[in-house]
């Protein structure tokens, strides 16, 4: 490991111990009410087994499987989170059954195999912070064979998706077009005064890293394309070090784009999903990741865009993501790259 990589780890472990991260995750009821619903779902698989929660922050999730049964749970996280998640436990009279590891889930030592692994696990684009590699490796070293993953895909096909659209003009406020003219516009005329030399350089610097905001549905301007599917019961871990993908999408409408947004979905399944006719939990995030594109395009009415998209995890940082985007339409070609800091 080379000395770069202790000190991106060190302090992606060092954000995690902060508490107010962990009371955003506890307040997204989204998310939350996903993971009780996959617990309560599976409940009957969970109860009299042994669950292993990795990156498990204050241990709410090891509680729940605790509530929902589970014979014995390993709670391992390794930030200093995990001091205050021992405390937890200790107060919830859980701990003769949740052992709670002060560790990275590549270093600690768990001396039995596991019939759960359940994670919060999901960043930005799904595979911002690359902790997915974490689950893959807690997955071959203790899952057993007809163990569950919790999330364990994003269809009910078993995958999981992350999308991109294109994405218009719109006029509601803090919208892109808002934001867009808020920071390039605004130098066309300053108090009379022709600034726009400076909207290169303000582009650079809007433009260059992912915006996270929610996008409402009436701001879309095409029909969503799947991205990357992913199996979380056999995907391997190169596998996730680059993605690429090719789009074409037809304008709903006259309308200039402005960007890309991204979102992702995942579900709650068993590697062999019982035909119960009841559906899986699912989680599913709105459009959130937006990717501005640095010169606005007009599109009319059913023209084509299209292009690729290439994810890769950052040389520098391996945590964070770079987001390659190659598009065309009307006879120009455009490229644009991105990462999150």
């Amino acid at each position: 490991m080379t000395p770069s990589e202790v000190d991106d780890k060190d302090c992606y472990f060092r954000y995690y111990a902060d508490v107010y991260v962990h009371l955003e995750l506890i307040k997204d009821k989204s998310r939350m009410d996903a993971y009780k619903s996959a617990v309560a779902f599976h409940s009957d698989f969970i109860e009299g087994k042994v669950v292993l929660d990795v990156g498990c922050g204050t241990g709410i999730l090891s509680i729940l499987c605790a509530k929902a049964g589970a014979r014995k749970v390993y709670a391992v996280d390794a930030s200093e989170i995990a001091l205050q998640a021992q405390s937890i436990v200790k107060d919830n009279n859980l701990s003769d059954i949740i052992t709670v590891l002060h560790g990275r889930v590549e270093d600690v030592t768990i001396d039995e195999q596991v019939d759960v692994i359940i994670s919060e696990w999901m960043g930005y684009m799904l595979l911002q912070e690359c902790m997915l590699e974490s689950i893959v490796t807690a997955r071959d070293r203790w899952l057993k064979p007809s163990g569950l993953l919790l999330p364990s895909s994003a269809t009910v096909n078993s995958l999981r998706n992350y999308f991109i659209l294109p994405l218009p003009s719109c006029t509601w406020l803090h919208s892109p077009a808002l934001r867009y003219f808020d920071n390039i516009g605004f130098w066309s005329d300053v108090d009379g005064i022709d600034m726009s030399a400076l909207i290169p350089l303000a582009k650079k610097d809007a433009f260059s890293t992912p915006s996270v905001e929610t996008i409402r549905s009436e701001s879309i301007l095409g029909k969503a394309h799947q991205v990357k599917k992913i199996d979380i019961y056999s995907v391997s871990n190169p596998e996730l070090e680059s993605v690429t993908s090719k789009f074409m999408f037809k304008s709903y409408i006259s309308a200039p784009l402005h960007g890309f947004v991204f979102w992702f979905e995942t579900e709650f399944s068993q590697k062999k999903p019982k035909h119960s006719g009841v559906p899986s939990p699912i989680l599913s995030t709105a459009p959130e990741v937006l990717i501005d594109c640095d010169d606005l395009i007009q599109l009319e009415k059913g023209q084509t865009i299209e292009g690729s998209v290439t994810i890769t995890q950052n040389d520098m940082k391996q945590r964070f993501l770079v987001i390659r985007l190659q598009y065309a339409s009307g006879g120009e070609s455009y490229v644009k790259v991105v990462s999150f800091l």
